[in-house]
């Protein structure tokens, strides 16, 4: 299960739409370690007014792991994550997530690339 959802909250879903705030305390409230690696990076990257912000740690667990994983290979997850702290998110293999100022296209396309796909790989991340 990728969150856990308060019944009030379920309750308000089939009743009609939830609102982002909602949704977002929900992610924030199943994934801690998702959304610790996440605003960490938010703030790094406001913090230093660059392009963006990468974390390259590999999570201490493969609950951990499960977590950055479930988040963000869901579009609604990550797409109120970008709405909530107003930056684009990227993810490659199991734990190198990127934060981006919206407009920073050229670095978001580099960093989303095959090549950087490719170079990115490590034989101790085949398994992750």
């Amino acid at each position: 299960m990728s969150l856990t959802v308060p019944n009030d909250l379920l309750d308000r879903a089939r009743a009609g739409e939830v609102d982002d705030a909602a949704f977002v305390a929900c992610v924030r409230d199943s994934l801690p370690y998702a959304w610790s690696v996440i605003s960490e990076l938010v703030q790094q990257r406001g913090q230093s007014g660059a392009e963006y912000a990468d974390n390259q740690v590999p999570p201490p667990s493969e609950e951990a792991r499960g977590q950055l994983l479930r988040c963000l290979a869901s579009d609604s997850m990550r797409g109120a994550l970008e709405r909530h702290f107003g930056v684009r998110l990227a993810f490659q293999n199991c734990h190198r997530v990127a934060v981006f100022d919206p407009s920073a296209e050229k670095a978001l396309a580099e960093f989303v690339s095959p090549r950087a796909q490719i170079l990115n790989q490590k034989p101790e991340l085949v398994d992750c």
